[in-house]
This record gives structure tokens, sequence and C-alpha cells, in this order.
């Protein structure tokens, strides 16, 4: 018995010493040149990937990658639309599941650099905000208004919920938590960035907070008494000037966005740097002790509807692709680039003695699938839901619809020829006519018009109008609903009486096939096929010859495809797939004949169709 109770002794001490190092407390300060860590001086060269656009199964081949680099910080938003997609209603699961992702960093050796603003911009749908927002009379975003901080301090709250407790001086592993994002280019109201502080510490981010804006905006974005970040600024000199002038004279110097690439949007060039041209820069900045957060080292993709766009008073509105490739170090599969080698060679010059860089991982397999047969579809028109009545045009917020399509329906008096204006489209349109296509309509050409013979007898008109992301940036956050969003004229008159169908299209179990593939005529159309697999690995589904419109793989949305490109190819992971058969369903807005589908084993992400 003593034996035992011994052993048993034992056994509870070595328990508790484990559970005591697993929640061993760091300390993360501020030094007058330098960030401390544990009271010793720490260089963060973190890198930004943000846990929705890459599949949780590949979260941990991401971060190794990561590593393998030289990065010993990982940062990232939070998303406020993912996690409260309906009013009241929070999600933290599967690939929303952040704390997961923060704590697989740790187990990987990584630190984190947390931005849970409800503003991200991010090239993401809203800047981050759930759509719903816009249905609160009188709501502004980024302000004091009384809703949007009551809506604001539910969220943070929640957010509080999954992470405060992942702090590091929680015994975790994010390091600092960023406030509001970039507001010195937005605003320069101090009391509303001091009641941000106070949110964020009433959610139990008692930690380290920061701010972060563009070199020329930090003085307006800066709460004094918390550290400022600066983004897009790489001069040593420059860096330490603009910090010292908003910070007491003081350091540490923290470049919170450092630009090695940039992102795209339909109808322009892709865009792609040289590594050669930040070499150099990087390996100023780390010499001079400056800490870095390389925006973005992995994009990933931007998948279902979450792209958002840009749009300025002097160019036209510019919907983001669905690649986040973003010439990262590290591709959108997640394979090392020649940018990521030259990086690590920089990064490795700057280690501290005796530590080394983990090997680099090989490339994820890759491979082709010749050909995806379609079985079944149905026609756009075949496959509306319950209409929703209304003497004019509802907004998607309207019809307290997120994203996806609406299907506008009336009947008009044909036998003439006029214009058809459709006042503030948003964004793109199709227009039928007695169930026959008969043009489309483009809020980025700056398109609401079109002239249209109708035939004899009443005639129906439907209009499908797609959300092709809300505006991300600028001072148009406060003016994007969807949809038809004042209303349609046919030769000066109003039209009046409509049905709207609508069609989020967050589940693909809501399209109700038939057999065939030739059913819609010249209509929007849904195909349903499958293919079969021998082997697994990453591809990416060739949408080159198709026209517009949206894919998925055995029920993950892929994202939109559009044949003006850039990109022409949508990456499909191995994550997604299984051995045996497959399922696939597309949505074709333009060419529904088209019906010959394969997948290559490169992206395409550089070729332009007019």
């Amino acid at each position: 018995m003593k034996k035992q109770f011994l052993i048993f002794l034992t056994l509870i001490l070595l328990y508790s010493v484990n559970t005591y190092s697993q929640q061993a407390k760091h300390t993360f300060t501020m030094g007058d040149d330098a960030f401390m860590l544990d009271g010793k001086p720490f260089q963060m060269i973190s890198g930004e990937m943000h846990y929705p656009r890459v599949p949780r199964e590949a979260w941990r081949a991401r971060m190794k990658m990561a590593k393998a680099m030289g990065l010993n910080t990982i940062g990232t938003y939070v998303f406020w639309n993912l996690h409260e997609p309906q009013k009241g209603h929070f999600d933290f699961s599967g690939n929303n599941d952040v704390a997961e992702f923060v704590k697989i960093a740790k187990e990987e050796g990584l630190w984190v650099i947390l931005r849970p603003s409800p503003y991200v911009c991010a090239e993401w749908e809203f800047g981050g905000y759930p759509y719903w927002l816009q249905n609160e009379k009188g709501l502004v975003v980024r302000s004091m208004e009384a809703q949007y901080i009551a809506e604001y301090r539910k969220y943070i709250n929640e957010v509080g919920k999954q992470l405060a407790p992942l702090q590091i001086n929680h015994g975790g592993n994010i390091l600092m938590v960023q406030i509001e994002n970039e507001y010195g280019s937005y605003g320069s109201d101090k009391a509303y960035l001091a009641l941000n502080q106070q949110l964020f510490k009433a959610a139990g981010f008692d930690g380290l907070l920061y701010t972060c804006d563009p070199g020329a905006d930090v003085k307006n974005g800066h709460l004094p008494g918390l550290m400022p970040a600066i983004n897009g600024v790489d001069d040593p000199a420059k860096v330490k000037k603009i910090i010292n002038e908003n910070h007491n004279g003081k350091g540490p110097y923290y470049i919170a966005e450092w630009y090695p690439a940039w992102f795209d949007w339909w109808g322009a060039s892709h865009h792609t740097v040289a590594a050669e041209k930040y070499v150099g820069r990087l390996d100023t900045v780390l010499a001079a002790g400056i800490s870095i957060n390389m925006y973005m080292f992995h994009g990933g993709t931007t998948r279902a509807f979450m792209n958002g766009a840009n749009y300025k008073d002097e160019t036209p509105y510019e919907p983001q692709i669905t690649s986040y490739d973003y010439d990262a170090p590290l591709d959108e599969a997640g394979n090392a680039t020649d940018k990521f080698m030259k990086f690590r060679q920089v990064i490795q010059k700057h280690l501290p003695a005796g530590q080394t860089l983990p090997a680099v991982p090989a490339a994820k397999p890759a491979m082709a699938i010749p050909a995806i047969g379609f079985s079944q579809s149905v026609s756009v028109v075949d496959n509306l839901p319950k209409a929703r009545l209304s003497d004019s045009p509802l907004t998607f917020e309207d019809l307290n619809q997120d994203y996806g399509y609406v299907l506008y329906r009336t009947t008009i008096q044909g036998g003439k020829t006029g214009v058809l204006k459709l006042s503030d489209l948003r964004d793109y349109a199709v227009i039928m006519v007695n169930g026959k296509t008969i043009g489309t309509l483009d809020r980025r050409l700056k398109q609401d018009s079109m002239t249209v013979t109708l035939p004899a007898g009443p005639v129906i008109l439907d209009i499908l109008v797609e959300n092709m992301g809300r505006i991300n940036f600028g001072k148009y956050l406060l003016e994007n609903k969807k949809g038809i969003t004042k209303a349609v004229f046919f030769n000066g008159a109003e039209i009046n009486k409509w049905q709207m169908f609508g069609l989020s299209l967050s589940d693909s179990k809501q399209i109700a096939f038939k057999a065939g593939v030739a059913a819609g005529g010249n209509l929007p159309t849904f195909k349903k096929g499958t293919f079969n697999l021998q082997k697994i690995a990453d591809t990416y589904i060739d949408l080159s010859k198709w026209g517009k419109g949206v894919v998925w793989v055995n029920g993950h949305n892929l994202g939109r495809y559009w044949n003006i490109g850039p990109e022409q190819t949508l990456y499909l992971p191995a994550e997604w797939l299984k051995k045996g058969a497959n399922e696939i369903i597309v949505f074709e807005l333009l060419k529904p004949e088209s019906s010959n589908l394969s997948a290559i084993e490169k992206p395409i992400l550089d070729v332009i169709q007019r």
C-alpha cells in the first residue's frame, strides 16, 4: 500500500508540474527601443495569415511553413461577419474556430498578433462588418453612434470569451491586440478610439493594446498611451521618426503591415512584385531591430461570397477576385515560392546565435482531372423559393439576405421598344424576357441601362442581381446596400408590382436538380455532376471557357469565377476531396451551354479576356 501511495503521489506531482508548465505566464512589455519578452529584447518577425482563407485541416501545415521561413509570430484579423452572420447568432465552429487557430500556433511554437477590430478592411466583404448592421435604422459604423456601440460591445465580448484567455499574460501566446484598424485613414475622433480601448478591456483584453495606420495617418489614428504601429513604411529612419513623434520619443518600433505584394480585382492585371525588390528592405528593417508583420505571408483564398470591393468617386467599382494568392511568400496552396526562399535567407542572417531554421517542407502534390461530367441541371427560374411581394424593388437587406443573388420579377405590357433602366444597380444583372436572357448590366462599367424590344402582349421581366461584394474601405462603407437599390424604369416610367426571390445559396442543398444537362436554354443554370478519384491532391478547376458563376465541391463553396480574369481557375484543396465519388455543382450565369470541365495542376491567375 505504501509503494502504491508513493506512486500515486509521484503521478500527481508530475501532473501538477506539467500543468504549471503549460500555463506558465510570460511577460510582454514595451521597452524604449524594443519589445521585451520576459524582460529580454524580442524582435517580432511576423506574417499575416487569415484562418477563414485556409481550410481548417491545413492550418497546422501552413504554420510549419511559417516556422520554416523564420517567422516567430502569426498575425490574423477576426471577422465579425463570420462570427455573427445574423444578429445575435454567433458561430465559432469549424473554419471559424479562431481559438483553435491560436492554440495550434502555440503548439507549433508561434506567437500571435490578434486584430479583432470590428472593422478589418482585408479585401473582405463589408470590411468585416455583418450586412445586417445596415438594417438598424440610424446606425453608423466607426462612430460613437449608440446602436453601433451596443452591437460592437456584444460582439467584442463574445470574441473576448474565445480569445482573452489566450493572451500571453494569461499563459497563452497572443502577444498584442489591435484596436480599430487604420482608423487614421477614416477619421480622427480620439474619444471614439478611447471607447474602443474601454470596450476591449471590458471584454478581457487586458494585455498590450496598439493601433496601426499608414505613415501619413498615424497622428489621426493613434490613441495616446497605446503603442502606435505603422503600415506601408519600411525605411528605418522614417519608421522611428513617425513612431517617436507619436509615442513620447520612444519605441518600440513595429511595422504592422509590410507589403511584399498586392491583391487583385476582376478585369485588372494580376499583381506581382519580384522578391529582389524587397529582399534588401527586409534586411535593412531587421538589421535596425524593427519588428515586422508581412501582409500577407500567406493569402489563401476568399471563398464563398466573402470578397470585398474598392470604390472611390474617381475610380470604378472594383470587386476583388476569389484568389487571395497576393503574390505572397507562401502561394495560395501553401507552397514555398521564390520570395519565400529569398526572405528565408535574409531572416537566417538575423537569427539569435545558435538558432537554426527547420527544413522547408516539400511542396504539396498537385494533380489534373481530365474530365468532369454533369448529369443533372436546373435553370434559375425553375429553382425559385417563395416570393416576397412589394410595389417597388427591395434590397438584399430589406429581404434579410446577406450574399448571393436576388431574382426580381414583374409583368409589363409588351409590343414596344424602349430603355430599361435600373436605378443604382448593385452590382451585376442578367436581364431575362419571357424566359430568355437578353443582356447583362455591370456596375464596374457604370452600366445601368439597355435598349429592350418587348414582344406583344404581357411580358414577364426577370432581373437576376448578384451582390459582387460590399465595399471594404473608405466613406462608402455607409452606402453598401445591395440589389436594385432604388427603382426600375422603362422609357422613363417606373415599373411597380415586383416579386423577389432570394437565392443566398448559403447551402448548395437548396438546389433542386432535374435529370439531364440541357434544361434551361440560355438562362442562368445550375449543373451537378460527379468525378471519381483514385488519389487525392490539390487541383485547380479550369473555368477559362466558361462565363461567370460559382462552384461547390463536396458542399464547399470554392468561390466565384469570371472569365474576364485575371483569375481563370479555382483552387480546390486536397483536404476537401476524397477517394471515390466527389460531387461538383456549378452555377453558370452567362454560358449555360458549357459542359466541358477539367482541372489542372497549376493555377491561372494572370489572363485577361475582353
